[in-house]
């Protein structure tokens, strides 16, 4: 047994639990920690002869912490000595546990990106979730988001980040990168990829589909007619709504088929929210792509259980 303070034992005593603490409570209930540390193992550091490692899970539970709260390095080690539903969280006490340091947190970082281990992380949410028969395969949505980059040069290199580029959105300029997805009917990531802002989002369409779709949803910027041809070859429903030209505009018709398309089209997006709404991943944290897809590849297997939580919670913690 760990000896507790007297802040922790008061807080025991409090009357409210808080949005943050019942959050932190229903992911640590549904994340699948044994498997995910099954995956980052055999690269963690081992115990020798000098200062031992802080445990992998305490790690991995303060890097999940990042990103659902959008911290950098310096604010995690920060958030640890300020917040008691955190440090129970990461299960750190403070009468015995040593509080990671930012520079402990950000090397855990780096080694799960040095060896792709947040795609692995994302690639054993979504085999878990085909498992439980959560992840839908009929049909497969594809959409993009842009994630914006600073595009100012008053930094050391007196630069942008050469990896960015700017791209139109409607009629707007936007500088950064897009990350483009795949989901099923119901908005489950299946598959990411990324690219500078200014990718055309249909070319990373084949890289979105799994194989096994019956139908397919995306917004104009996914038509072609070449594509739809192919799909109704192979007996796949195209769903992509349609783009008009000035020399043939899309009839009254074909613009109410869109609107019905748009209507299964926009649960797509509902992974978008999650991420970069309720998590702050709207801007970009690192320069170059590597650092943020990694970053994307965490925060969207994390989406995932976040919205699939309430058929992933135990019955038992549902009727307490």
């Amino acid at each position: 047994m760990k000896q507790t303070t007297f802040a922790s034992a008061a807080w025991d005593r409090k009357g409210k639990v808080t949005r943050r603490e019942r959050f932190l409570r229903e992911m640590d209930a549904v994340i699948p920690w044994p498997r995910l540390m099954r995956l980052i193992e055999p690269h963690y550091p081992k115990a020798g002869a000098g200062r031992h490692p802080h445990p992998l899970e305490r790690m991995l539970r303060v890097y999940f912490m990042q990103n659902w709260f959008n911290l950098s390095d310096p604010q995690a080690e920060d958030s640890l000595y300020d917040s008691e539903s955190m440090r129970r969280f990461a299960g750190i006490e403070l009468a015995e546990d040593k509080i990671p340091d930012e520079s402990t947190i950000l090397r855990f970082r780096h080694l799960l990106e040095a060896h792709d281990l947040t795609e692995a992380i994302f690639n054993e949410v979504r085999s878990l979730l085909e498992e439980r028969h959560l992840l839908v395969k009929s049909g497969t949505i594809v959409d993009a988001t842009v994630i914006a980059a600073p595009p100012s040069t008053k930094n050391a290199k007196q630069a942008r980040d050469p990896e960015m580029r700017q791209g139109k959105k409607g009629k707007e300029w936007h500088f950064g990168m897009k990350a483009h997805v795949g989901t099923d009917r119901r908005g489950i990531v299946h598959s990411l990829t990324t690219t500078h802002a200014g990718a055309a989002d249909i070319s990373q369409m084949p890289e979105l589909l799994h194989g096994e779709e019956r139908e397919i949803f995306g917004d104009q910027a996914y038509w072609k007619e070449a594509d739809r041809q192919a799909a109704v070859e192979r007996g796949i429903r195209y769903r992509v709504n349609r783009r008009g030209t000035k020399q043939r505009p899309l009839t009254e018709h074909q613009r109410y088929i869109n609107r019905c398309r748009s209507k299964a089209r926009a649960r797509g997006e509902h992974a978008f929210h999650v991420v970069k709404r309720l998590w702050g991943f709207s801007k970009v944290r690192y320069r170059g792509l590597a650092k943020n897809t990694a970053r994307l590849y965490t925060a969207f297997a994390l989406a995932n259980l976040y919205m699939l939580r309430r058929k992933l919670l135990p019955r038992e913690w549902c009727l307490s």
